[in-house]
C-alpha cells in the first residue's frame, strides 16, 4: 500500500473509532487543531502514565511538577525565544503553499537515503546470508554516489542555518530543483524567518494590559522552579524534574495530521548534573529513552538515532530519536545536553542566584543540565502508524467443518495491550436467556480493575470485529454453559486463539496481558 494511502487510512480510522476528531469539526474545523475522542483520550493517559511511571516511579532522584502555562514575559528573553525562535519558511508562487525551507531540503536529502536503503535490500537479496553491509556501503558506486550528494546539501544546509543566510538556503532548494510536493512548480519565493509564539494579552482593560505569550515549550517553567524543587526536595545532584504539558506554536506550516499542531502536549525532564559530567549522563539517558520506546514492542527498525549538525544556542550534544511514520523518518524525540544556558540565563535576567552548593567540595556552582523532550501526540501517532493493520483471515467454516471457500478480511489495531483503551471486552452471547445478567454481574467485578466495555448488540463475530478495529486485546464471550460451570471463552485479539476459563481466574489473565509492569520491566 502506498504511503500516501496507508496514512489517508489511518486518519479515517482514527476518527471512525473515536481516536480522533477534527477540533471544531461542525463549524469546518480549525487547521491543526485536534480533539481526543473517547479511545483517544485514554490511550494519550496510558501513554502518559507509562512515560511518568518509567520516568518518575522507577527513579528515586526524579520527581514531577505541573508549572503554568502563562508566565512572566521575561521569561521569554532569558530563553531567547523572543529573538531567535523563528521557521525559515518558503511560499510556492503557483500553488500558494507555503514550506518550511529547512524541511523541504532534509525530505530531498530523504530521497538519496531511501536510494541507499533500496540499494541494500538488492545486496542483501543477492548475496543472501554471504551479504556484508559495512562493506557495501563502502563499495557500491550507487551508495557512495548518494552519500556524496547526501553530505553536500547536508552540509551546505547546515553552515546556511548556522549563519541565518536565508539565500543560500533558497539556493540549495533551487540547485536541487526542489519542486512543490503539491502542484510540482519550482517557482518560490524568497524565504523568510516567522517567529513561532502565541501573543496574548494580561490585564483587565486594554490600556492596562500588558503583553505575555502562550509557552512555546514546557522546559522553561522546570528551569525557573529549579531552586524550588531542589530546596524542598532536599535534591541533591544529580537529580532530574520532570513535566507533562500543554505547550502552543504558531506553526505556519501546519500538516500531517497530529504530527505537527498548534496546540499540543510535551513530556520532558531535566536532569541536573555537575559541570563536566554532562556527556555521561547524556549518553545514559540516550540508551534508556530508546529502551523506553522499544520495550512497547513496535518494530525496531522503525527506530533510529539522528546526531545534530547543527546545535541549538544553548546544547553541546544533541540527538533525536526518529520514527518511521508513513510520511517517512520523522523526529519523535529529542535527548540534549543543554550546558548551563537556561539556568545562567535565568540568574542573569532574574537577578536571583541559581547555583547548588556541593556540601562534599564546599562549591557552588550553575548545574549543567541534560534534557529527554518527547511529543505525546507524536509518540501517539507512531502506537497508531505502527500498530493498524489489515490481515486475512481462515476462511469462515461450515458446518461440519469444511471451508466455504471465502476469505475475510479484519481491521486490527495492535496496540500494547497496557496502553490499549479498553483493556477488556465483555459479550454476552445473546441478549435474553439471563446471559447479560451474568456479563453485567461479572463486568461489575472487573471494572474495579480494568477499563471495561459491555457490547450486546449484532453478532459475536461482528463485535469481535469491532473491538479488533478499537484494539481491545481481550473479549470474553458468557455463553448458556457459563450458568452451568461459570466458564467463560477468553480471545486473544492478536492471534484469535480462544480459550475457555474460570471466571475466578480472569481477573489474573487479563491482569497478566494488560499490567505497565510488564512494560516497565523490559527497562529496568
Amino acid at each position: 500500500m502506498a504511503q500516501d494511502d496507508q496514512f489517508k487510512k489511518l486518519i479515517a480510522h482514527a476518527k471512525e473509532y473515536g481516536y480522533i476528531f477534527q477540533s471544531s469539526e461542525i463549524y469546518d474545523g480549525l487547521s491543526a487543531v485536534y480533539d481526543y475522542g473517547q479511545y483517544g483520550v485514554e490511550l494519550k493517559n496510558n501513554i502518559k502514565k507509562y512515560w511518568w511511571d518509567a520516568m518518575v516511579k522507577m527513579n528515586e532522584n526524579i520527581v514531577g511538577i505541573d508549572t503554568a502555562i502563562f508566565m512572566h514575559p521575561e521569561i521569554w528573553n532569558a530563553s531567547g525565544h523572543t529573538s531567535a525562535f523563528n521557521d525559515p519558511l518558503i511560499d510556492n508562487k503557483d500553488s500558494k503553499k507555503r514550506y518550511r525551507a529547512d524541511e523541504l531540503i532534509e525530505d530531498h536529502i530523504q530521497k538519496y537515503q531511501s536510494k541507499i536503503e533500496k540499494e541494500i535490500k538488492k545486496g542483501r537479496k543477492k548475496f543472501g546470508d554471504d551479504f556484508e553491509e559495512k562493506q557495501f556501503l563502502e563499495t557500491n558506486p550507487n551508495v557512495l554516489r548518494n552519500k556524496v550528494k547526501i553530505d553536500e546539501i547536508q552540509s551546505r544546509l547546515v553552515k546556511a542555518l548556522e549563519a541565518d543566510d536565508l539565500n543560500e538556503i533558497k539556493q540549495i532548494i533551487i540547485d536541487c530543483e526542489i519542486a512543490d510536493p503539491v502542484s510540482g512548480s519550482k517557482n518560490w519565493t524568497d524565504v523568510r524567518q516567522f517567529n513561532l509564539m502565541f501573543e496574548t494579552q494580561l490585564g483587565s482593560t486594554a490600556d492596562g494590559a500588558s503583553k505575555i505569550y502562550l509557552r512555546p515549550e514546557t522546559a522553561q517553567g522546570i528551569f525557573v522552579n529549579y531552586l524550588n524543587v531542589q530546596k524542598t526536595g532536599r535534591m541533591k545532584l544529580p537529580f532530574g524534574i520532570a513535566q507533562i504539558g500543554k505547550a502552543f506554536r504558531n506553526e505556519i506550516v501546519a500538516r500531517q495530521f497530529i504530527f505537527r499542531m498548534r496546540e499540543f502536549e510535551q513530556m520532558e525532564m531535566q536532569f541536573f548534573v555537575k559541570p563536566g559530567t554532562e556527556k555521561e549522563w547524556f549518553e545514559y539517558w540516550k540508551e534508556m529513552r530508546i529502551k523506553w520506546h522499544k520495550a512497547m514492542g513496535l518494530p525496531e527498525e522503525k527506530y533510529r538515532f539522528h546526531k545534530h549538525d547543527k546545535l541549538a544556542h544553548y546544547a553541546n550534544a544533541a540527538y533525536d530519536i526518529e520514527f518511521e511514520f508513513p510520511f517517512g523518518f520523522k523526529e519523535l524525540e529529542g535527548i540534549h545536553s543543554r550546558t548551563d544556558f537556561d539556568l545562567s540565563q535565568h540568574q542573569k535576567f532574574s537577578g536571583k542566584k541559581l547555583q547548588y552548593f556541593d556540601h562534599e567540595s564546599g562549591e557552588s556552582f550553575v548545574p549543567y543540565v541534560v534534557e529527554t523532550s518527547i511529543g505525546l501526540d507524536r509518540t501517539f501517532l507512531s502506537i497508531l502508524s505502527a500498530c493498524l493493520k489489515e490481515e486475512e483471515v481462515k476462511p469462515a467454516r461450515l458446518a461440519g467443518g469444511k471451508d466455504n471457500g471465502e476469505t475475510d478480511t479484519r481491521v486490527v489495531l495492535q496496540i500494547p495491550p497496557a496502553l490499549a483503551p479498553i483493556k477488556l471486552a465483555v459479550l454476552p452471547l445473546v441478549k435474553k436467556d439471563g446471559l447479560p445478567e451474568k456479563a453485567r454481574e461479572i463486568m461489575d467485578e472487573l471494572k474495579f480493575d480494568f477499563i471495561c466495555q459491555y457490547d450486546e448488540k449484532d453478532s459475536i463475530g461482528r463485535r469481535y470485529r469491532r473491538q479488533d478495529a478499537i484494539g481491545t486485546p481481550c473479549c470474553i464471550t458468557i455463553d448458556h454453559k457459563t450458568l452451568e460451570d461459570n466458564k467463560v471463552t477468553i480471545r486473544n485479539r492478536d492471534t484469535m486463539e480462544q480459550e475457555r476459563v474460570q471466571i475466578s481466574e480472569l481477573a489474573k489473565i487479563v491482569d497478566d496481558k494488560v499490567s505497565m509492569k510488564k512494560l516497565l520491566k523490559k527497562i529496568f
